[in-house]
């Protein structure tokens, strides 16, 4: 069974910052891209960021790009989302997912595996 578990979300003042864990386990990931989502209140789910399984090619949109890093600990089945700067604009239920198409822009509908998501809510 597929499983991607999320982890590190929370309550952080605006300037600070979280990282979040996504434990991915039930199959090879190798082929796939592992991406971050996150939805706000009454907003459609949105593409945070995300990276290659098998090698170092990462992408962001362009609200977090310079204060998020994306990364994957390949002995771990782990992917990070290290968010930093962090602003009230980014509160929201972060998702993790992996996708074998739409590489590097995922889209919801091209996202073969969702975990749970994690609250992230950013005080001003």
């Amino acid at each position: 069974q597929v499983q991607l578990v999320e982890s590190g979300g929370g309550l952080v003042q605006a300037g600070g910052s979280l990282r979040l864990s996504c434990a991915a386990s039930g199959r090879t990931f190798s082929n796939y891209a592992m991406g971050w989502f996150r939805q706000a209140p009454g907003k459609e789910r949105e593409f945070v960021a995300s990276i290659r399984w098998g090698g170092a090619s990462t992408y962001y949109t362009d609200s977090v790009k310079g204060r998020f890093t994306i990364s994957r600990d390949n002995a771990e089945n782990t992917v990070y989302l290290q968010m930093n700067s962090l602003k009230p604009e980014d509160t929201a239920v972060y998702y993790c997912t992996a996708a074998k198409n739409g590489w590097p822009r995922l889209a919801p509908h091209e996202s073969d595996y969702w975990g749970q998501g994690t609250q992230v809510t950013v005080s001003s």
